[in-house]
C-alpha cells in the first residue's frame, strides 16, 4: 500500500491558488456527497458548530447573501459568509463579521484542511476538488472564529453541492432558469429537481418568484421531508420600490411586518426582490423576534454587492455587471432601463464557452446601441473571434466590433461612448457584462490604472467585416 504523500501546504495566497487549481475544477459535478464528508469528519464535523442559511436558485444568490449577512450582523451575531465565484480576488469566498479573510488567514485556513486532502483521495473513488475543498476551508474556519450562524451560498446545483452536507435551519430558493444545464439539466422542472435537494427535513424554506412549474417541484419536496415553505407574494412580497439616486426605496412585507422607505443602494427590480427573501429568511431564521423598523432600514442602506450593475466610472458612465446567462442578462437590461437615462449604451462582453451565449446576446440586444466583443484571462473563456461570429447574426455587423485583450475593448468602448456625445449619467455608457470573471477583471482594471484612456490609438476597434480581422487576431495571440 502506497503512503500518502506529504501535504502540499502553502506559504503564499498565489501557492493556495495554485494548489486548489491542480484540483478537479468546480464546474466538474460527481454526485457523491462521500468525499466532503470524510473530509468534515477528520476534521471534527465543524459544519456542526453554528447555525446555516443555505441559498440556491440560478441567479441572485450572492446577493441575497450579502443582504441577509448584513441583517444578521445588525442584530450583533456574528456571521460567516461563503459565496462563489469570487469576483476579484479568491479571499471574497470566506467572509466573517463582513470581511473577507486576509491574505495570512486565507492560507492559514488552507493549510489547517491540507493536512488531510491526501488522506481523503487515498480512500475515495475521486480525488476531492477544488470546490470541496473550499467548502472543508470555510466550515473549518467558521467553527474556529466562531461565529453564530453561517450564510452559504451553494456552487453548483443544490443536493449534491458539497455545501449541502450540512443541514440548514433556513433554505432560500432565487429564482430558477436554466444555467450549468451540461450537469444540472436543460429545463427549469430538471433544475429545480436537483437545487431543491437543499430543503431538509424540518426547515423553513424562502421561495421567490418562480415558474408554476417550478413551484411545483419544491412543494413537493417540501411535502416530502416535511420542511415549511415561505412564498413570495404571499408570505413576503415587494410593496412598492421607486428608483432613486444611487438605488432604489422600497417597501417590503414581511412575514411579521411592513417596512417603509427603506434605501437600497442597489439597482433593479430583482435586487428588491432579493431584498424581500433576505428580510423573510432573516425573520424565518428568529422564529418570533420582529425587527425593528430601523433596525431593518439601517441595514439594508449598508448593502453592497460588487459587479452587479456597479458605477465605477464616470463621464462616460461606465458600469459593470456580472450577468452570465440569458435570465441575468433580462434582470441586468431591466433594471438599465428603470433606473437611467442613458441616451445609448455600449457593450463590452466576455463570456465562457459553455454558456448559452446566443441567449445572454439576444437579451442584451435590443438595449445596446454597439457592441464591443472581447474575452476575459481564463481557459473557459469563448475567443473573441468566435463571440464575434455568433454576435453578427444578432446584431448585424455594423454594430459589432471585436477587441480580444480586455483592457483595450473597455478603453474602445469608452471611446465609442465618448464619440457619441456621452459624458453623464443622463447620457451615453458603457455596459461591461457576460461572465463574473470578465466582471471581476474589469473591475480590477478600472480600480489599479484609473479612467480607461479611451484611445483609438492604444485600443484598436477592428469591425468584423474588416479583412485583417484574422491576422490581427493572430497577432493578438503571439503578443504583438
Amino acid at each position: 500500500m502506497s503512503e500518502t504523500p506529504a501535504p502540499r501546504l502553502a506559504a503564499t495566497i498565489e501557492e493556495v491558488w495554485e494548489a486548489l487549481q491542480s484540483r478537479w475544477p468546480e464546474t466538474r459535478l460527481e454526485p457523491s456527497l462521500d468525499r466532503i464528508r470524510a473530509l468534515l469528519e477528520i476534521l471534527g464535523d465543524p459544519q456542526n458548530a453554528f447555525r446555516i442559511i443555505q441559498l440556491t436558485g440560478t441567479n441572485g444568490k450572492t446577493s441575497t447573501s450579502r443582504m441577509i449577512d448584513t441583517l444578521l450582523r445588525s442584530l450583533d451575531l456574528r456571521v460567516g459568509r461563503f459565496t462563489s465565484p469570487h469576483v476579484e480576488r479568491i479571499n471574497e469566498r470566506i467572509s466573517i463579521d463582513g470581511e473577507p479573510l486576509t491574505d495570512d488567514e486565507f492560507v492559514a485556513a488552507f493549510n489547517d484542511v491540507a493536512h488531510y486532502l491526501g488522506m481523503v483521495d487515498d480512500d475515495q473513488p475521486h480525488p476531492l476538488s477544488f470546490f470541496e475543498s473550499m467548502v472543508a476551508m470555510a466550515y473549518a474556519k467558521f467553527a474556529e472564529a466562531p461565529v453564530d450562524v453561517a450564510v452559504v451560498e451553494v456552487g453548483l446545483g443544490g443536493g449534491w453541492d458539497a455545501t449541502n452536507v450540512a443541514d440548514a435551519d433556513v433554505a432560500v430558493v432565487t429564482p430558477i432558469a436554466v444555467d450549468h444545464a451540461k450537469y444540472l439539466g436543460d429545463t427549469p422542472v430538471a433544475i429545480a429537481r436537483e437545487k431543491a435537494g437543499i430543503i431538509k427535513p424540518g426547515a423553513v424554506a424562502v421561495i421567490a418568484e418562480q415558474s408554476v412549474e417550478v413551484a411545483a417541484v419544491l412543494d413537493e419536496r417540501a411535502a416530502e421531508v416535511g420542511a415549511r415553505l415561505l412564498w413570495e407574494g404571499t408570505d413576503f412580497a415587494v410593496v412598492s420600490r421607486t428608483p432613486a439616486v444611487g438605488g432604489q426605496i422600497l417597501t417590503l412585507r414581511g412575514l411579521r411586518g411592513t417596512y417603509e422607505d427603506l434605501f437600497l443602494p442597489l439597482y433593479g427590480a430583482h435586487q428588491a426582490q432579493n431584498a424581500a427573501a433576505a428580510l423573510a429568511a432573516v425573520e424565518a431564521f428568529l422564529g418570533d423576534t420582529v425587527l425593528a423598523d430601523e433596525l431593518v432600514r439601517d441595514a439594508f442602506a449598508k448593502v453592497d454587492s460588487p459587479a452587479r450593475l456597479e458605477i465605477v466610472r464616470s463621464s462616460p458612465t461606465v458600469l459593470i455587471d456580472a450577468a452570465h446567462n440569458p435570465a441575468g442578462a433580462e434582470a441586468t437590461v431591466v433594471a438599465l432601463e428603470d433606473s437611467f437615462s442613458f441616451s445609448g449604451v455600449v457593450g463590452v462582453i466576455g463570456v465562457m464557452g459553455d454558456k448559452d451565449v446566443e441567449g445572454l446576446l439576444a437579451a442584451f440586444e435590443p438595449h445596446l446601441e454597439h457592441l464591443v466583443v472581447t474575452q476575459n484571462s481564463t481557459e473557459r473563456a469563448l475567443p473573441a473571434i468566435e463571440l464575434a461570429k455568433i454576435a453578427v447574426d444578432l446584431y448585424g455587423e455594423d454594430r459589432v466590433s471585436v477587441v480580444p485583450r480586455l483592457a483595450d475593448a473597455i478603453d474602445a468602448a469608452i471611446g465609442l461612448s465618448e464619440s457619441s456625445g456621452g459624458g453623464s449619467i443622463s447620457e451615453g455608457a458603457v455596459l461591461v457584462s457576460g461572465s463574473v470573471v470578465t466582471a471581476g477583471e474589469a473591475r480590477t482594471l478600472l480600480g489599479s490604472r484609473g479612467p480607461a484612456a479611451g484611445s483609438a490609438a492604444t485600443a484598436r476597434v477592428v469591425p468584423t467585416s474588416d479583412p485583417e480581422l484574422e491576422a490581427y487576431l493572430e497577432a493578438d495571440a503571439d503578443g504583438e
